[in-house]
């Protein structure tokens, strides 16, 4: 993923670590102290590898998802498509074989590999007898030269389709439908060709391949190719046409040739000449190739975003150690210093003792990120198999490229580089004296003059940014730049008010804006861009830190008796909260690594709950009362089938049947996001037969649902859309609004027209196609009118909404009605079902997040044991002074305990509250939540487990360094330091 930032991610490493290099060189006695000690303290530098391991395992697993989820849509070209980088569909008569005659030129053109010709139309099978038949109603039966086939595309390339042609009664199927019919190799199996039954030997099964999986727009196609003459013969009998097609391909490979895309399309135009206006001149593979980016981008970054916040803890770790690491060795610092060590050469020190954990941690880390990314796409592979429609999700495949490895490494040392420098700076800055006697760190006078300037004209500048940034609802910038004004005003606050007024009053403002702010501007999450949630989460994780150490006295009050007990356990409550107080810099490092992670957690936990409760009213909303929804082959169906439903044998369990218009459009995106048109599917509704689908937003002046849907009968310049229209991934946002236009066009006339959006629906899933026919196709309704003035013959009844009679299954209709109307290929789809399976689907996925955030709670828990078994290492005297003078073990051992359990408990309340609170006010003001009207449930199960299986992990990592605190010989600690 992100090829772009390949060359700069490398050279800013290249400069990282020539700058290390150089220092070593330059610096011998800085690089003896740094290897000296990474050498002296093995079981601490064990563990920081550990959590700097998983900072870059985090990085390169995003990052391998992205291109799983590429590499996966990217092999719909390969299966689906193939040589095949232009499909031109012409209408059936002397019209079709005009443009089969037009086109055939364009084989001598240097830019193209090859033109075919085909003829096709949709058709249903049937294998097995008796109880043992199996039905496939999607079914696509192609009439192809197998010899031409086999010659189509780059010379010296696999078109997928070769061998002799299947000779009259044989067929060739592809792995899809012989998977669909288990079949194989010399069975029988019976087509419905232009609704007639004919039985057929399987002469061989071929793989879905390039020609061998071709369609007309479906991710997975079921097709059968016939004898020569085949399907002319039985469109002859009759009395029908089937659909001609013609394939081009570009010069070049299955992906290169998609770059001439736009100038074998124009060479196409200029052939067709007049009868371009009366054909679909489609571009699949360049379609194909740009979802993939598109797809994999969109994951890549939802993991990347959801990791960052286990990245963030991973910097604070070694932010943490490496200020344990000061405060342990400020004696030997203050010693080095006074001998003459300049303090450039203790930053050289620390910087390359961590570059050597970090550099450490690279391989390992690269490692484990693979193998996090191959269990994410085993998992999502079942996830998306529960999206799909008619079996045809996207197909997941593990990938992985070395420019992901690449920029993962980068961007995880990169990290790992900046804390340890940034660290290793400050505890640089010491009083050598001080340091030498061990005294604690006496508070500055203030801050300098320079700083106070720089930092309130940064203040200033963030301020007057910020008022347009807010104004214009920027998502971004309305948190940060606030949060920044106030942050920078710091130094300025301090010269006029006490520093804990001053600290107290900012955390708390940054905090409460960071939770309003989606109040006051509920359009910040209107975005795809996931780096408003990074921002969102990290600035109330650390606003929400600084309030609570800023005032932990106050918080402790409560239980003060508890703690001033003059007994063995009050002793050890006093004891386990005195170190988090005096040490607040790195107990707030090791609750800001708990907040952020249980916060994100507890906010996927919520939403996934949210979704839950919901599912009644979305299905209520997407229904209105509606069972199934039914797709067919008009060419076959025509009149009849509508008739067959309302008095055939199925007639008294349906209640009502609304047929519907379709066509295939292409439409401008309202919400401005993109400049390539849009694939749509365009549904005519006939007047006043659509009754019970709400809307969410309305054109001013239409005061109710009904009142839309009139407005559509009487004007053909009005549309509705459902709130997805042209999403791209990440939070559908709120970009259009009922008044905005979009210019709707019919693909094979070239005719447009420019449309008002009357409404925005509810919920618009029964619009969506039902056979699985489009991968990124979005519905535009309009009635049935404007349809056909628009779309003329292409505008066809291929579809109907149906309600069925109390007491009916729909699932079990939906089985009936396609037997019964095989011949017509019939696709019924419960509704129903179908929403709650999507629905079942999308809480599967936000368990796969939160498995996978579940690395970064690990950041948390390893860096909560760092602190304590450096704590123990720290203490080691006062512990040994503490034993001699009579305190036992087991006191010493609970203190140990209960302070982890304190930073862990606090950690995990503090996240806990943020996640609810912000999920809360998200589900009220942001556009994201509408249609979910199911309440806002606290899942406090979910929670209380997260909760108490953080604490246990916790206390398991505490428990080492507790005994051996415990088991500290009095008179060696007292007599010597380590």
């Amino acid at each position: 993923m992100y090829p772009n930032l390949l060359v700069p991610l490398l050279a800013a490493l290249a400069l990282a670590l020539a700058a290390l290099v150089l220092v070593a060189l330059r610096q011998p006695v800085s690089r003896r102290l740094a290897f000296r000690q990474v050498a002296r303290r093995r079981t601490e530098a064990a563990l920081v590898i550990g959590g700097s391991m998983l900072g870059t395992a985090i990085v390169i697993g995003a990052l391998v998802v992205g291109d799983t989820l590429n590499f996966s849509v990217r092999q719909e070209a390969y299966r689906t498509l193939g040589p095949v980088d232009e499909r031109v569909v012409a209408p059936p008569g002397p019209t079709g074989r005009a443009v089969a005659e037009r086109l055939a030129p364009l084989a001598d053109d240097p830019d193209t590999d090859g033109v075919l010709n085909a003829r096709a139309t949709q058709a249903s099978a049937v294998s097995g007898a008796g109880d043992r038949k199996v039905a496939e109603p999607r079914v696509l039966a192609w009439q192809m030269d197998f010899d031409k086939a086999a010659r189509f595309g780059a010379p010296g390339g696999d078109s997928g389709l070769g061998g002799p042609n299947p000779k009259p009664g044989e067929v060739v199927v592809n792995e899809p439908l012989a998977r669909s019919l288990s079949v194989k190799a010399g069975d029988p199996v019976t087509l419905y060709l232009f609704g007639v039954p004919g039985t057929y030997r399987v002469e061989r099964v071929v793989p879905e391949e390039g020609l061998a999986g071709v369609g007309l727009g479906g991710r997975m196609n079921r097709d059968v190719f016939l004898a020569p003459g085949t399907l002319d013969s039985a469109a002859r009998a009759a009395g029908a046409e089937p659909r001609l097609v013609t394939f081009v391909s570009n010069r070049g490979g299955v992906e290169s040739g998609e770059a001439l895309t736009d100038q074998v399309t124009a060479d196409i135009r200029q052939a067709l000449g007049p009868l371009a206006g009366q054909t679909e001149i489609e571009t699949p593979k360049q379609t194909v190739l740009r979802d993939a980016k598109q797809a994999g981008d969109s994951l890549g970054a939802l993991f990347l975003m959801i990791g960052s916040f286990s990245i963030i803890a991973g910097a604070l770790l070694l932010v943490n150690i490496f200020v344990m690491l000061g405060e342990e060795r400020k004696s030997q610092m203050g010693m080095v210093r006074a001998v003459g060590m300049k303090r450039s050469r203790l930053v050289g020190s620390f910087t390359l003792e961590g570059a050597t954990y970090a550099l450490l941690s690279a391989l390992p880390g690269v490692a484990i990120g693979v193998a996090v990314g191959w269990g994410v796409a085993v998992v999502a592979a079942q996830i998306f198999q529960g999206w799909s429609v008619g079996g045809s999700s996207i197909r997941i495949a593990f990938a992985v490229t070395p420019t992901s490895i690449l920029n993962g490494l980068a961007l995880g040392l990169l990290i790992a580089f900046a804390a340890i420098l940034g660290t290793s700076v400050r505890i640089s800055r010491f009083n050598i004296i001080a340091a030498i006697r061990d005294l604690p760190a006496m508070p500055g006078q203030g801050p300098r003059r320079r700083l106070l300037v720089v930092s309130s004209a940064l203040a200033v500048l963030c301020a007057f940014v910020a008022v347009p940034a807010v104004a214009r609802s920027q998502p971004d910038a309305t948190y940060l730049m606030p949060a920044l004004a106030l942050a920078f005003a710091t130094p300025a606050l301090l010269g006029i008010l006490p520093r804990h007024t001053v600290t107290t009053s900012v955390a708390g403002a940054v905090l409460a804006w960071t939770l309003l702010a989606p109040v006051v501007r509920p359009r910040i999450f209107d975005t795809p861009s996931m780096s408003v949630y990074v921002i969102q989460g990290a600035l109330a994780a650390f606003s929400a830190v600084v309030l609570v150490s800023d005032n932990q006295r106050t918080l402790l009050r409560p239980v003060r008796r508890l703690l001033e007990r003059p007994t063995e356990g009050g002793l050890a409550a006093r004891l386990a909260v005195a170190y988090p107080l005096a040490k607040r810099f790195r107990t707030g490092a090791t609750l800001v690594m708990y907040t952020l992670i249980v916060f994100v957690l507890v906010l996927l936990t919520e939403i996934s709950g949210i979704i839950r409760a919901g599912v009644d009213g979305v299905v209520a909303d997407a229904t209105a009362g509606y069972s199934l929804r039914l797709d067919y082959n008009p060419q076959v169906a025509g009149d009849r089938l509508l008739s067959d439903l309302r008095g055939g044998p199925s007639a008294p369990e349906i209640a009502t049947v609304t047929p519907l218009v379709n066509a295939a459009g292409r439409a401008t995106d309202p919400g401005h996001r993109s400049s390539q048109p849009l694939d749509t599917a365009v549904v005519g509704v006939p007047d006043g037969a659509i009754t019970g689908i709400t809307f969410r937003e309305r054109l001013p002046g239409l005061t109710n649902d009904d009142a839309v849907w009139q407005a559509l009968a009487s004007d053909p310049g009005y549309v509705v859309l459902d709130g997805f229209f042209g999403s791209t991934g990440g939070p559908a946002g709120d970009y259009y609004d009922p008044g905005d236009t979009l210019t709707l066009t019919d693909p094979r006339t070239g005719r447009s027209e420019e449309k008002v959006i009357a409404g925005v629906l509810s919920n618009g899933l029964v619009f969506y196609p039902g056979t699985g026919a489009g991968s990124t196709t979005y519905p535009v309704v309009l009635s049935e009118q404007a349809t056909r003035e628009l779309f003329g013959t292409q505008a066809q009844n291929a579809s109907a909404l149906v309600r069925t009679s109390p007491g009916t299954s729909p699932d079990a209709l939906a089985t009936r009605l396609q037997g019964e109307q095989l011949s017509s290929s019939l696709v019924a789809t419960p509704i129903e079902s179908d929403i709650r399976r999507q629905f079942d689907s999308s809480t599967a996925f936000f368990r796969l997040m939160q498995g996978f955030l579940a690395l970064g709670l690990g950041v948390g828990i390893i860096g909560l044991g760092v602190v304590m078994v450096r704590a123990v290492r720290e203490r080691r005297r006062t512990i040994g002074i503490l034993r001699a003078l009579g305190f036992r073990a087991r006191t010493v051992q609970r203190s140990f305990l209960w302070e982890s359990s304190f930073i862990a408990v606090e950690g995990i309340v503090l996240g806990s509250l943020l996640g609810v609170l912000t999920t809360w006010l998200m589900y009220a003001d942001s556009a994201a939540f509408e249609g979910l009207e199911g309440g806002f449930p606290v899942e406090w199960t979910s929670i209380c487990v997260l909760a108490a299986s953080t604490f246990a992990a916790s206390l398991l990592a505490t428990i080492g360094p507790a005994r051996r605190a415990a088991a500290i010989r009095p008179a060696l600690a007292v007599r010597v330091t380590e």
